[in-house]
């Protein structure tokens, strides 16, 4: 049977989150990656929040439960020892049939610091990474550094196949430019606009060429809020609520705002609200659920929500998803939605890339 038009282009430069948010139900996962492979995606991201979503755990269950689908999994680097994780990414492709992405975060520096981890400046991720790639290799591995000692490490079965592809959470110019310098790709955050997309896609090109890369290596995946088709109260929450979770954060907000060109006294005023105000450094999606921060989020300018995230109808959203990728934008990651949301959503995006000839 002829596949439908604009499908291969849809599984190949978008996927979804599994588990958005706070969770109280893992296993609700495989149902959510089922139904993205059903519906077309090409991609399953999931991210680290310790209690109900750990990666490792989550990414094997859902590699059994899908065929095809791309899994991506988010680690907190310096949370576990390094063999540790290049033995997951080891395993991963072993069990999904080369599937698996490894991303790493940084983590919000309070927060590391709130659990006694050390933080995760680029020197500990670049000698993490050099570590992962040489074990992959089959390496044996004597360090000493930044990271500790480590006399030998070595995975003693490995997996003869791809490495995994890693990936780096980046927002501002320097961790831009280290995933330039040293990754396979790099996920932009929530709520960068086209222009910003643009910004940030030339820095971590650059820095590729001047590390000796091909800059058309490092894949560039964007991160962004969808709304297709919601009720006003839950499209207030996904949207509004999670983006007060970005940007009230010192540093994270402020890099976001500074990508985009926007106005920073903005940030001052979120931060200056009761309810964000009185969290002393606490995270407020740890503090708050997102419907209790919608209040919060009609701080926010109009054009902050219609520039940086994806609202209205299916075929509304598939249109402005389109802009990011005219940007610079290789894939596109669609968060805040269940895929069970999504199914009109991705009807409207192979319309739309097939319009662009994709």
């Amino acid at each position: 049977m002829a596949e439908e038009a604009g499908a291969k282009a849809l599984f190949e430069k978008f996927g979804t989150y599994v588990l958005p948010g706070r969770v109280d139900d893992p296993r609700r996962a495989i149902d959510e990656a089922q139904e993205a492979e059903r519906i077309g995606l090409g991609a399953v991201w999931i991210s680290e929040r310790f209690a109900l979503k750990e990666p490792a755990v989550l990414a094997g269950a859902v590699s059994e439960a899908t065929s095809k689908i791309r899994i991506n999994g988010t680690f907190y680097s310096t949370m576990r020892h390094p063999i540790v994780t290049a033995s997951i990414a080891n395993l991963m492709q072993a069990m999904s049939g080369e599937r698996f992405g490894i991303m790493f975060a940084r983590a919000v520096p309070a927060y590391m610091k709130m659990l006694g981890a050390p933080a995760i400046t680029m020197e500990r991720l670049a000698d993490c990474i050099s570590i992962m790639r040489s074990l992959w290799k089959g390496e044996t591995v004597d360090y000493e550094g930044v990271l500790g000692k480590f006399p030998m490490l070595k995975l003693t079965d490995m997996h003869k196949g791809k490495v995994p592809p890693i990936i780096f959470t980046a927002i501002g110019p320097k961790s831009l430019e280290f995933a330039g310098t040293h990754c396979d790709g790099v996920l932009l955050h929530p709520f960068v606009s086209p222009d910003g997309v643009r910004n940030s896609t030339k820095i971590v090109r650059d820095a590729a060429e001047a590390a000796g890369r091909d800059p058309m290596s490092v894949r560039i995946y964007h991160n962004i809020i969808v709304a297709p088709d919601l009720p006003k109260d839950e499209e207030e929450a996904v949207v509004g609520g999670r983006a007060i979770t970005y940007f009230e954060l010192p540093g994270f907000g402020d890099m976001i705002v500074e990508i985009n060109g926007w106005d920073k006294s903005v940030l001052d005023e979120i931060r200056a609200h009761p309810k964000i105000a009185c969290l002393n450094g606490k995270p407020a999606d740890q503090a708050y659920t997102r419907q209790e921060l919608v209040d919060v989020s009609r701080i926010l300018p109009k054009h902050w929500i219609d520039e940086g995230a994806a609202v209205g109808t299916a075929a509304q959203c598939a249109d402005q998803l389109m802009a990011f990728l005219d940007a610079g934008a290789d894939e596109i990651l669609l968060h805040g939605s269940s895929p069970f949301d999504m199914g009109p959503l991705t009807t409207e995006l192979k319309r739309a890339l097939v319009a662009r000839g994709l």
